[in-house]
């Protein structure tokens, strides 16, 4: 590692997240509502989206940076073709220490062995509930639980480790959080709750839809006592509990009520090749040029230090002064660049 990039926080580069893709095959009402990305809906065209070769050179500069740890995001990841063939490729690079996926689940069963041959380490499956009608609701009626459940089984068979994402609304599936902790506990895959956030224009994000981190510890708590753990490592966006009668672990990712922005060590490569230093962030960096012009990867790196380095993204510490005003701010849309 030849440098260690730090923003004006003293936060370091550590984690990249990239997007792959913008299209996916769920129209769940947090991401893609189906009454904003339907049928007319323009997706990027195929020059407009990184190739492997590319993705793979500006990993390579992150890695110079300090990254260790790469995320695989969309969009629904999967979609992409050949997928596997990047994660080889990506997990060749020297200096890489882990990959991870966020996906659906719903292509899962299909593509788990052979991204786990690849290289891939760990996969994090979105699911919302484990009803089937309130599920369907929820992804735009896309799936049912039945196929991601499949698909969560075949990536533990492989040997991949597993982790849930559920994002939690008031009025939508609050009655599904024991179910879920209950069901995931027996199974023993980590699930981690996530408060609805303002990702995004359009998902139609309100305060008071938000279940709190507290509520969800509490409701969790009265019927399976919890105890808290210590954080694995910098910029674990989880808070972490154990179950006092087990080693199982469930976790709560609480950008609203209780926000980690002083931790934050993730940068984002969005669909189209802009740089993002905050998921809620407004404007990127376009890499994708600088990539197909005859900059160097010197001029390359040079350039994302310097953007990293004057970092100063505190947005959910700042939600409220920003929320005031959110009509008037067009943030990136969480199908460019994952989560």
């Amino acid at each position: 590692m030849k440098n260690v990039a730090l923003d004006k926080h003293q936060r370091p580069l550590q984690d990249l997240r990239i997007s792959v893709t913008d299209r996916c095959n769920f129209r769940c009402r947090y991401c893609m509502p189906e009454e904003v990305f339907g049928p007319d809906y323009t997706f990027l065209p195929k020059d407009k989206i990184l190739s492997f070769e590319e993705i793979e050179r500006l990993t390579r500069i992150f890695v110079s940076l300090g990254v260790r740890k790469l995320r695989i995001t969309g969009g629904e990841p999967l979609l992409r073709r050949d997928l596997p063939v990047l994660i080889e490729r990506l997990n060749k690079i020297e200096g890489v220490e882990d990959i991870g996926l966020t996906t659906n689940g719903s292509l899962l069963k299909k593509f788990a062995k052979d991204l786990y041959k690849a290289g891939l380490t760990r996969v994090t499956v979105s699911l919302d509930s484990l009803e089937e009608e309130r599920f369907a609701y929820l992804n735009g009626n896309r799936s049912n639980v039945k196929t991601v459940l499949e698909g969560i089984q075949a990536a533990a068979d492989v040997g991949l480790k597993v982790k849930i994402n559920m994002v939690v609304q008031k009025g939508k599936n609050e009655q599904d959080i024991i179910p879920m902790a209950q069901y995931f506990k027996e199974k023993k895959h980590i699930l981690r709750f996530i408060e609805f956030m303002d990702v995004g224009n359009y998902n139609g994000w309100r305060l008071d839809e938000v279940i709190s981190k507290q509520t969800i510890i509490d409701m969790i708590n009265e019927i399976m006592p919890l105890e808290s753990k210590e954080a694995n490592y910098l910029g674990e966006v989880a808070t972490r509990y154990s179950y006092k009668d087990s080693d199982d672990e469930v976790g709560i990712i609480s950008s609203v009520t209780d926000s980690f922005c002083s931790t934050c060590t993730r940068a984002r490569i969005s669909a189209e090749g802009s740089l993002y230093t905050c998921l809620f962030a407004t404007k990127g960096y376009d890499l994708r040029e600088l990539i197909r012009s005859d900059q160097t990867d010197k001029e390359i790196e040079t350039y994302i230090q310097s953007i990293w380095s004057n970092r100063t993204d505190r947005y959910s510490d700042e939600r409220l002064s920003h929320t005031k005003n959110h009509k008037l701010t067009q943030k990136i849309e969480m199908s460019h660049i994952g989560g």
